[in-house]
């Protein structure tokens, strides 16, 4: 057997990488899969699923017929991933650790860890798709046919060698699809529920977990008037757009800022409009809120990105495209402006709400993404 013929499967014991290994090894492929350990802070924790998920994802090999192995990546994600992880919230922003796992460990020492193995390629449950165009010699990430469940907003940082080795078998597919076959085989997982954390997180509440690793500085909560209203733990524990956990909410706009709101028609203006993040003071502690999901303060027509990554290898020309500002987004018509190296800026027709600095702002040409970068300022 040929090293193409050998693909090395990311087994996370759900049932979309799952129901990967099963087409796979349908298509003749030899398959092996390897289940990721990427924390081992919490083994003993409650809101710790590795050890089930491994019992998972190895019940599912035992059906399948498939060899499975275990590896630690936790020492590479400790420092790859997560020393940034608390840098970038440590600096007031927010960022996306997901996208960098999957950049840092699944596509790079997962993926190096396969080649060791004889593999031709790797394939992961991810929800895209990889084509090679013919006409540019490039390979091109698509969106997943289920546009519920599209994945390549967290994959846009993929490079050509990494897109090149890389299969998305379930990114053909519509996720009813998915859990029907599964069923239909009898995996032990065709029920189990999606997973909603972050990796390394889980189901824990963040901000518990995040007191572990960075102090509170307590400070002011202001409104759009300097009014104070309130007092937050810590600027690094909360994000843009942000209403849940700011203990405000009983707390009405007045007199002229009521008269105001409600003048400009904002949706649920009046005493019983929610509150929301609206800027972080990091030289002040200062925590801004505005109340009015609709609040200027809000929306942002441009936005500033650095650390850019092209899946193509270069940047795309300057133009008109569409963008995510946030995972679940529907693409938003902007204007591309590339700026220095590694920075691109930008213009939506319409305004697009809570741009988060630290989130990413992945571009799409259609249902091809062309890569992305992560946001370092939003503007007018």
């Amino acid at each position: 057997m040929t090293a193409q013929q050998r693909i090395v499967v990311g087994l996370s014991g759900g049932v979309d990488s799952a129901v990967t290994a099963y087409l796979l090894k349908q298509q003749g492929y030899e398959v092996i899969g390897i289940f990721m350990k990427n924390w081992e802070d919490d083994d003993d924790s409650e809101y710790c699923s590795s050890n089930i998920d491994f019992v998972d994802a190895a019940a599912v090999a035992d059906v399948i017929g498939i060899e499975i192995e275990y590896v630690n990546f936790a020492a590479e994600y400790r420092d790859r991933v997560f020393a940034e992880f608390l840098s970038e919230y440590q600096a007031g922003r927010t960022p996306n650790p997901d996208i960098l796992c999957n950049a840092e460990i699944k596509f790079k020492a997962f993926l190096d860890h396969a080649m060791r193995l004889g593999a031709g390629k790797i394939a992961t449950g991810h929800y895209a798709r990889v084509r090679l165009n013919p006409a540019t010699g490039r390979h091109e990430l698509l969106k997943g046919l289920d546009p519920s469940k599209d994945q390549s907003y967290f994959l846009h940082r993929l490079n050509q060698a990494q897109l090149s080795k890389t299969l998305f078998p379930v990114g053909e597919l519509h996720k009813t699809e998915v859990r029907r076959i599964a069923a239909e085989i009898g995996l032990p997982n065709a029920r189990k529920k999606d997973s909603t954390g972050i990796c390394f997180i889980g189901e824990r509440p963040f901000r518990d977990f995040l007191n572990r690793y960075i102090s509170k500085e307590p400070g002011p909560i202001k409104d759009d008037n300097g009014r104070t209203i309130g007092q937050h733990v810590g600027l690094s524990f909360y994000t843009l757009g942000q209403r849940q956990g700011l203990g405000i909410g009983g707390i009405k706009a007045q007199g002229a800022a009521l008269k105001a709101v409600q003048a400009k028609g904002l949706r649920g203006a009046g005493e019983h409009e929610p509150w929301f993040v609206a800027r972080k003071d990091m030289a002040n502690n200062t925590l801004w809120a505005v109340q009015g999901h609709d609040h200027p303060w809000l929306l942002s027509h441009a936005l500033k990105a650095g650390d850019a990554s092209w899946c193509a290898g270069d940047p795309p020309a300057p133009g008109d495209y569409g963008a995510k500002t946030r995972y679940r987004q529907t693409d938003a018509g902007c204007n591309l402006r590339l700026d220095t190296a590694g920075t691109f800026a930008l213009r939506f027709a319409q305004a697009q709400w809570a741009v988060t600095p630290g989130q990413s702002a992945v571009l799409y040409d259609g249902e091809v993404c062309l890569g992305g970068g992560v946001i370092a300022a939003a503007g007018d």
